[in-house]
């Protein structure tokens, strides 16, 4: 499998990716419940870093961050209200718990639902899918992670498609990363490498920045 982000992408960001295979998927790890919990405590008193470098790559591609929010704000704008991280079985769970602790936007994808080579690039007219708990989510202009099917995630809602479920059994992860944030996707990934393998066993596959 290649991923590759379009050349008229590449100075807007960068891609953060970790596979990993033979992971084992349970509806809740109760290993997780503290570190979470600590995890939205330190939130809510010590916001974890700027959104404004995640908003501007947004942007860049002209969507409007306050009216198409980055997953990442979105979920620490959640905590930040009272609010607890959601709870969807123990991979999604600890996508969610390091796009808090990073702020930074993350996908997460049945890697056996993606068919062949990986491109991020900006949707075209008419491009949708079917969204996790969604109506439909329209591409057009705004960034898309695509392979021989079509698109199948971007960095504020996901498609069914590709989602991850008490079956999966190779996990994908991507991390949509701007450039002010680039020198910081090796400790990211290697943060997301380490709670994966603690929360959900299996076995890194392999570890890229494109």
């Amino acid at each position: 499998m290649r991923v590759a982000v379009a050349s008229d992408l590449s100075s807007i960001l960068t891609l953060g990716v970790l596979t990993v295979d033979d992971v084992r998927v349970v509806e809740r790890d109760a290993g997780m419940d503290l570190p979470i919990r600590e995890a939205e405590a330190h939130a809510r008193a010590r916001p974890p870093g700027d959104p404004g470098a995640v908003r501007s790559m947004y942007r860049r591609v002209g969507i409007d961050p306050t009216k198409t929010r980055p997953s990442s704000e979105a979920l620490l704008r959640r905590v930040a209200k009272g609010g607890a991280l959601p709870r969807i079985n123990s991979l999604v769970d600890v996508c969610n718990w390091c796009s808090l602790t990073t702020q930074l936007p993350y996908g997460l994808y049945d890697l056996d639902r993606v068919s062949g080579d990986i491109e991020l690039r900006l949707g075209r007219d008419g491009e949708e899918y079917a969204g996790i708990r969604k109506d439909v989510v329209h591409l057009a202009g705004r960034l898309a992670l695509v392979d021989v099917v079509g698109p199948f995630g971007n960095p504020t809602s996901d498609s069914a498609r590709t989602m991850v479920t008490l079956a999966t059994r190779r996990a994908l992860f991507a991390i949509f990363t701007p450039p002010s944030r680039a020198a910081d996707l090796p400790g990211v990934l290697a943060l997301t490498a380490e709670r994966v393998l603690s929360h959900a066993g299996g076995r890194e596959t392999s570890r890229l920045v494109v």
